[in-house]
């Protein structure tokens, strides 16, 4: 059996686990901001704040925890970033006031600052070279699967468990997760040491500039219509508010299988070929959405084939990651997630300036333009990659 035919360790599915838990503890508090703002006596809108506080937290601590612990053992980084996630959320479930349950998703979105880039990057150490793309795939599916789940879990268990129920929920997940890692994982040495000035010349390579960029992109465009599905799709194909889980869920499915093409995708051909073909899709998809939302089914076959091709880019871009740096992996994984958070805040801004000024209708055509510009950069920032010949 070939390598890339091979299974994939077992030991990289324990960090998808790791991936979900801390995930799940991103975003889980939107099923629960109801009973957050009666709890506290706040407004859902504050409550709602703790989703951002998380994003921003997330963004900023990445990169810069990523050259702070550049040279620790990285089965021991990774227990301590999800160590700092159950403390996080422990004092969220505990947190008698508003101020300290906002400290508390500082804590938690720190650790998993830590823990996703760092269990991608240790997942590809740990499986052969040629199972690179399934390596992230599997990893980034359990993330995948956190948004999948995360909201209706917080909804489902809100109601006999209290918020405060559901986040000590999540505290034991990561703890778990901490001591499975500890017990379960080998050591694995810390990439090779470099300065502060080899670790800023390999963020700032303009062909690393342009894999960020084009997750920026990418994710704007995406979130630029979830964000807004409620009124777009009660809008264009008359969907009750009460089915849209339904319509995300087709979108959740449509990722996992995106996620999981993607990495074996990108282990068969390289980068370059899934990203053009993913983002092309993406793009033309997002073009001809307001066609496809006339009907509910309509519109669930459209979200599942947003989310399939939004997705499939997934393992394509942290793998040309892998390949401009190997040694500083870490770093640019943790750049790359700060990226995410930054598209979903870009997609906010614009997909609230858009609907403010001219309505829900413009939304897709807008986020396609974006997607675009992101198509468009894939060719250079996959200059200079070996050609892969398909493996069978």
């Amino acid at each position: 059996m070939s390598p890339a035919r091979a299974r994939l360790p077992w030991r990289v599915h324990l960090l998808a686990t790791g991936a979900f838990a801390v995930g799940t503890s991103a975003y889980v508090v939107s099923g629960v901001l109801p009973l957050v703002s009666e709890d506290l006596g706040v407004s859902v809108a504050a409550a709602g704040q703790l989703t951002t506080v998380f994003a921003l937290a997330y963004a900023l601590g990445a990169p810069l925890l990523a050259v702070l612990t550049g040279r620790w053992e990285r089965r021991t980084l990774l227990v301590a970033a999800l160590a700092t996630a159950t403390v996080g959320n422990l004092v969220c479930a505990l947190a008698p006031n508003y101020p300290l349950l906002l400290g508390g998703r500082v804590v938690a979105a720190l650790g998993a600052a830590v823990l996703t880039p760092g269990a991608t990057a240790v997942a590809t150490q740990l499986a052969a070279p040629a199972q690179r793309g399934r390596a992230v795939a599997a990893v980034f599916g359990g993330i995948t699967l956190s948004l999948v789940v995360g909201v209706p879990l917080g909804s489902l268990l809100g109601g006999p468990l209290g918020y405060r129920g559901v986040f000590a929920l999540i505290a034991g997940l990561c703890l778990a997760g901490a001591v499975a890692v500890r017990l379960l994982m080998p050591v694995v040495a810390a990439p090779q040491a470099a300065g502060l000035r080899e670790r800023i010349a390999v963020a700032a390579d303009t062909r690393v500039l342009a894999v960020l960029t084009i997750t920026v992109l990418a994710l704007t465009a995406m979130m630029s219509v979830y964000s807004y599905a409620a009124p777009l799709f009660e809008a264009s194909a008359g969907v009750r508010r009460e089915a849209l889980g339904l319509l995300l869920l087709a979108y959740g499915v449509g990722a996992l299988a995106g996620n999981a093409l993607g990495g074996r995708l990108a282990d068969r051909y390289g980068s370059k070929r899934p990203m053009v073909a993913s983002m092309a899709s993406f793009t033309v998809l997002l073009g001809l959405l307001p066609f496809a939302i006339s009907t509910a089914i309509g519109a669930a076959v459209a979200l599942f084939l947003l989310g399939a091709a939004g997705w499939t880019t997934n393992a394509p871009v942290q793998s040309r990651l892998i390949a401009l740096a190997p040694d500083g992996a870490s770093l640019l994984l943790a750049l790359n997630a700060s990226a995410v958070y930054l598209g979903v805040g870009l997609a906010g801004l614009i997909g609230g300036a858009v609907v403010a000024t001219l309505g829900v209708a413009p939304l897709a055509p807008v986020a396609a333009g974006i997607a675009l510009l992101a198509l468009l950069l894939v060719p250079y920032a996959m200059r200079g990659e070996p050609a892969v010949a398909s493996r069978p």
